[in-house]
């Protein structure tokens, strides 16, 4: 019996120091706690606490095998939902820069067509004014100028009638009694009237009709030219604040389609953002459960198992009766 029991503590003392040796090298608690047991405990409470440490150890690391699965399901579709999300809000940023350029651009569009139409018009009106005022004055002109030339045409040819026949047609001689009583009218022959001076005189009004004439011809010439060059003014000024009033109108529709969309992609950007919170969220409650910063599941999965292979060595020196099946023998 002695010897049974002297082979014993050394069987206990092979156990403890396996455990102690095992225990420091994985730092594992609960390895050093059992090698001191190993030595103070009989054999038999000894082997039942290892073989429920080494059943627990493997409940354990089921448990932590199906965690492992949940966790690596619940943090990939947080972590997708994030990602999805994230993706999301960046492209709403994205097309909101874009549409808050295009506002900028339609603003300042909108804000030179309110400027310029105005200005056109009153440019337009303007001009039509004062060529209206110039064509009032034209005709007024060219009005007086023929008068004038069609009154000292009347007058050439009234001067023309009197002096004319005294000039070349030879006078019809009648006897007047009253020469056969007087002395006569003063001259002799038929009265021809002052020939020299009456061309002179139809000359000038020659020359002044000529201005007349020249000054309501150039008068019409430039009030044609004046119209012609009024009347392109005039289409071109239309056609220019048609042009702007068209794309006025458009630009302006634009705008409150851009403004539409602008506040439709605030609300779903606002949407995703909150979403992507929401995602966060869930990353941070599963952390404590699934993220361990301490030891990875593999390290953890890895020192189980040599934990366990410990407690089997340690199991295997205490089996004396050989009833163990996993020991060699």
């Amino acid at each position: 019996r002695q010897v049974a029991l002297a082979a014993g503590g050394a069987r206990g003392g092979r156990a403890a120091a396996l455990l102690r040796t095992e225990g420091a090298r994985l730092r594992s608690e609960l390895l050093t706690s059992l090698a001191s047991q190993v030595a103070a405990d009989p054999f038999a409470k000894v082997k039942q606490l290892i073989q429920e440490l080494i059943q627990r150890l493997l409940e354990e690391a089921r448990q932590e095998a199906t965690k492992k699965g949940f966790c690596d399901t619940e943090v990939g579709k947080a972590e997708n939902d994030r990602d999805n999300r994230l993706e999301e809000a960046t492209r709403l940023l994205a097309e909101l820069k874009v549409l808050n350029a295009k506002k900028d651009e339609l603003d300042d569009k909108i804000a030179t067509l309110q400027d310029d139409i105005p200005k056109l018009w009153d440019d337009l009106n303007t001009t039509t004014k004062q060529r209206e005022e110039e064509s009032k004055q034209n005709l007024a002109s060219i009005k007086q100028a023929k008068e004038g030339s069609e009154a000292v045409k009347e007058a050439i040819g009234i001067l023309k009638q009197y002096y004319a026949p005294a000039g070349r047609t030879p006078a019809l001689v009648q006897a007047s009694p009253v020469d056969e009583d007087t002395q006569g009218p003063g001259f002799s022959g038929p009265y021809r009237g002052k020939q020299a001076a009456s061309e002179g005189i139809i000359g000038m009004l020659e020359v002044i009709e000529s201005d007349f004439a020249r000054t309501a011809k150039m008068t019409q010439q430039q009030e044609e030219e004046a119209q012609a060059s009024f009347v392109e003014f005039d289409r071109v000024s239309r056609t220019d604040i048609s042009s702007k009033e068209t794309d006025l109108a458009l630009s302006t529709e634009e705008l409150k389609g851009i403004e539409a969309a602008v506040d439709g992609k605030l609300t779903d950007l606002q949407t995703a953002q909150g979403l992507v919170d929401k995602a966060l969220q869930t990353l941070e409650d599963l952390k404590p459960m699934c993220i361990d910063t301490s030891m990875s599941f593999a390290d953890r999965m890895a020192k189980r198992e040599e934990e366990i292979a410990a407690l089997k060595k340690a199991l295997c020196i205490l089996d004396t009766d050989q009833v163990e099946g996993d020991c060699q023998r």
